[in-house]
């Protein structure tokens, strides 16, 4: 095991996987800005409010890989991990994030390997995001890698839920008490609430626009 790596492998095919998801994120990040600038110009409207990009640290990787019962190496972390780079998409309204979706699927060299709808179907504790992961061609000197990227893409009502949320379960360790579990869920439907309201007045002012 090389010095600086939690992996079995040597340092320098650590640094090169590295290499490819980095490059795999900073493709899909430059795709959701010509989409996003292309419907400004066209619409006069861009759905993506900000995004973040970020590749997950090897002591992340090893927890998780851990987790599922799975030997920390590469390989494995290649197949079972499927967030080792990540974008998290904000927008302002729930109608934004499918037609964000659709529009990332429709891209045709992005490849959408699975798809989690934790806003149709949210999670027991009121986790609600879009869940993408796709795979983008890397090309090298020598080969083409096709590299996998999680896109979440969520409200910013959601993603001030899900941030408070994970700092929450980080000091607990996972284990919240469950009267703060029940006061985070009850505060998921409030954000649920207002996402819907918020919808609902901004397709009344579109619709005041239209008449005018």
């Amino acid at each position: 095991m090389a010095e600086n790596s939690e992996f079995g492998e040597d340092l320098e095919s650590w640094e090169t996987v590295t290499f490819l998801y980095n490059a795999a994120a900073k493709e899909v990040v430059t795709k959701l800005e010509i989409l996003n600038d292309e419907f400004k110009h066209v619409h006069n409207y861009n759905p993506i409010e900000y995004f973040k990009s970020r590749i997950k640290s090897p002591e992340s990787i090893v927890k998780k890989l851990k987790r599922y019962g799975y030997e920390p190496t590469i390989q494995n972390m290649i197949t079972y991990v499927n967030d080792f780079a990540g974008i998290r998409l904000v927008c302002s309204f729930t109608s934004d994030i499918y037609r964000l979706a659709e529009m990332i699927g429709r891209q045709n060299d992005l490849t959408v390997v699975s798809i989690k709808d934790y806003i149709k179907n949210p999670k027991e504790s009121g986790y609600k995001s879009y869940h993408m992961i796709v795979t983008v061609p890397i090309f090298m000197s020598d080969r083409v890698v096709d590299t996998k990227v999680e896109i979440q893409i969520r409200t910013i009502a959601m993603d001030f839920w899900a941030s408070l949320e994970h700092k929450i379960y980080y000091k607990f360790e996972g284990h919240a008490p469950e009267h703060i579990s029940k006061e985070l869920r009850e505060c998921a439907s409030i954000v649920s609430q207002l996402d819907e309201k918020m919808l609902s007045l901004n397709d009344e002012i579109r619709q005041y626009k239209l008449e005018d």
